[in-house]
């Protein structure tokens, strides 16, 4: 016999409010964070959390958080991982808004390298926003997963919507799969 859970909730894309319902019919709103997704089984994407979605992040019952934002992490957050056992993975790329600057490819492969260890599953990958940054790392990761180039673009355009930017794009374009592969199957060897 398989046990009924005393509380439920379904991802929701886009930060739409979930409803659950607790036995005794009383209803919990859970609020997933801005441009929240699931890329692959056990892992997500968003923007950053807001305390206000706490309680539906605790429903993926997460292993690891990968934040590529510089700032230090607000403490609420922190206190949310430690009260729930999560670890923090911080690659802090800096938003850049001009059209020719770099984004560091060394710390994108090393996002990466923890995105692929199953090990640090359920994960969940977030930015300001959940677009450009986070958007880049899906992106190669999808490269990784032999997405063709014009599934990846519409994935990456669908969150970054009017704010898409060529730079991204070509960056994704760019990204040498292969090399990847080798540093991962040297890593493995050793």
């Amino acid at each position: 016999m398989v046990a009924k859970p005393s509380c439920y909730a379904l991802a929701s894309e886009g930060g739409e409010p979930v409803v659950a319902t607790r036995d005794g019919g009383e209803e919990l709103l859970f609020v997933p964070p801005l441009n929240f997704a699931m890329v692959d089984a056990g892992l997500y994407r968003s923007g950053f959390p807001e305390t206000a979605n706490f309680g539906f992040l605790r429903t993926l019952r997460l292993r690891s958080v990968l934040c590529l934002c510089p700032e230090p992490y607000p403490e609420a957050n922190l206190d949310f991982l430690r009260e729930n056992g999560i670890g923090l993975f911080q690659f802090g790329i800096e938003n850049r808004k001009e059209p020719f600057a770099n984004i560091p490819e060394d710390t994108i492969r090393e996002a990466l390298k923890v995105v692929l260890d199953v090990r640090n599953r359920p994960l969940l990958i977030h930015c300001k926003r959940g677009k450009h940054r986070t958007g880049c790392v899906v992106g190669c990761l999808r490269k990784l997963q032999r997405w063709c180039l014009t599934s990846i673009f519409d994935e990456y355009r669908r969150f970054a919507a009017a704010k898409a930017r060529i730079s991204d794009q070509r960056f994704i374009e760019r990204f040498d799969v292969a090399s990847m592969k080798r540093q991962s199957a040297a890593s493995f060897s050793n």
